[in-house]
């Protein structure tokens, strides 16, 4: 099951919520797409969605699916890179009227060039993502140097 998380931002992600339908009724991927769409007004007609789902449901779908697509927000992006699964971020965009600034773009850019996430811009960039990100194996992501030395004496004095 690939898990479609729009979040819980109060306005719309009608543009990836339609995208994933759209991807889902073509059924390239063989398998069940789950979305939670939050505010979004587009109803999927191709897979199953709830609009909000609690957080112990959301753990678990998160520990079931093979994958994730979600808006490129950090909460998301972190719980991937920590649980080391596969995610597809598509930004929310002021244009759309998905969000209150284009922060977004700048996020997914900076992850995917640090390869932590795949990042999509169109339905067509998404679909062909979807297409290999199960064998992709997001990039672990490390602490300041600081805090890594930080560890790193903690552990020292353990065995010291």
């Amino acid at each position: 099951m690939i898990l479609l998380t729009l979040g819980s931002y109060p306005l719309p992600f009608d543009r990836l919520a339609s995208w994933v339908d759209e991807i889902a009724k073509e059924n390239l991927l063989k398998e069940e797409i789950f979305a939670q769409i939050g505010y979004s007004n587009y109803i999927p007609k191709n897979l199953s969605w709830k609009k909000m789902i609690a957080k112990d449901e959301f753990d678990k779908l998160v520990t079931q699916c093979s994958g994730i697509i979600s808006h490129a927000g950090m909460g998301n992006i972190t719980l991937a890179i920590n649980i080391q699964k596969p995610l597809i971020v598509v930004p929310r965009l002021v244009e759309f009227g998905e969000h209150v600034s284009d922060h977004q773009v700048a996020t997914a850019k900076k992850f995917e060039e640090q390869r932590h996430v795949l990042a999509a811009y169109t339905k067509e960039e998404l679909k062909g993502k979807l297409m290999c990100f199960k064998s992709f194996l997001p990039e672990q992501r490390y602490a300041t140097p600081q805090k890594i030395a930080c560890k790193i004496n903690e552990y020292l004095k353990t065995i010291i």
